[in-house]
């Protein structure tokens, strides 16, 4: 992950820096704001591959792409955006959008836009996606018809890539080339399923990309719930309108079980709590119960076959530093 501040930056030169930054590192637009004699931004960006994740963090600004600049050069990108604090104004072609905070916003470079950031209290921060238009298995006429819409992120298709997102900038600085790599699918068949969702256009999204974009959201779901011992593939397929032999069958396109999954994911959180020294009041059995595993004989033998020893060895390990 590349992190770049204004605070690098002497006061006079931070706008000019800004500009010519946002113009070489995203795409060219016009900025104005009522900062420029002291400007303060940062960017964090994330190359996924094609694709592009940026999250600025700066005063208030205007920012318009002018037909000139289209015409001049257009890398031919679709920007999906979520706002994460301050507010946000979006125009394009004949529509437009007032955006809060928790609000998704698609637009996309190929056309004029005019896009305004503003805050009340510290900066605003967005997190933009960007997709090149030929990785989105969308008909263009379909996405342009809902470009400078606002689209709440707060449950649904829209959630799951708003977290997804939110994620990928929280733990951009461990991802290596290789998870980059990776990550990039996933953020296109989310992206994929959001817009198909948004454009009423399920039916043409490959069946490989809505499977792929339903196993990452029952992934997330089963993380979010690994505390329940009754977390099971019933349970999990009801949550998702699935029969529990299809869940089977995505599991098995991923190379796994459902049952192996949920297994590793507790093993994962249970070793991560018994290298934690503010658990250390915790017996081995309450961790384990703490994430599902109510029989304590399996969960030894099952911690055992994944990590080389038993709980209580690891443990020992873990506060001497020798694991």
């Amino acid at each position: 992950m590349i992190e770049l501040r204004s605070a690098d930056v002497p006061a006079a030169e931070r706008f000019g820096w800004w500009c010519d930054l946002t113009a070489r590192q995203l795409i060219p637009t016009e900025i104005s704001s009522d900062h420029t004699a002291d400007f303060h931004a940062s960017v964090s960006l994330l190359p996924l591959g094609a694709a592009l994740v940026a999250s600025p963090r700066c005063d208030g600004m205007r920012s318009t792409r002018t037909a000139r600049l289209v015409r001049r050069s257009d890398p031919e990108l679709w920007m999906l955006t979520l706002v994460c604090t301050g507010t946000m104004w979006l125009e394009q072609g004949r529509d437009h959008a007032p955006l809060a905070a928790g609000d998704m916003v698609l637009h996309d470079t190929s056309r004029p836009f005019d896009c305004q950031i503003l805050h009340r209290v510290g900066r605003a921060r967005v997190i933009t996606l960007y997709l090149p238009q030929t990785a989105v298995p969308l008909p263009e006429r379909l996405l342009r018809a809902r470009t400078a819409r606002p689209f709440s992120s707060r449950r649904g298709p829209a959630a799951l890539l708003g977290r997804f997102l939110e994620q990928l900038m929280k733990q951009g600085p461990a991802l290596g080339p290789a998870d980059r790599a990776r990550l990039e699918t996933v953020a296109i068949d989310l992206s994929a399923v959001f817009l198909a969702t948004v454009a009423d256009a399920g039916r043409t999204v490959p069946a490989q990309t809505r499977r792929r974009a339903l196993a990452r959201q029952i992934k997330v779901f089963v993380q979010r719930h690994l505390d329940r011992p009754e977390l099971s593939p019933a349970s999990i397929a009801a949550a998702h309108h699935i029969s529990v032999r299809y869940l089977h069958h995505i599991f098995q396109q991923e190379e796994q079980t459902i049952g192996g999954y949920i297994r590793a994911q507790r093993l994962e959180r249970c070793r991560a709590d018994l290298a934690d020294g503010r658990h250390a009041g915790h017996s081995v059995t309450e961790i384990a119960a703490r994430w599902g595993f109510a029989d304590a004989a399996a969960f030894n033998r099952a911690f055992r076959s994944a990590y080389g020893m038993p709980p209580g060895e690891y443990r020992r390990h873990a506060a001497t530093g020798s694991t």
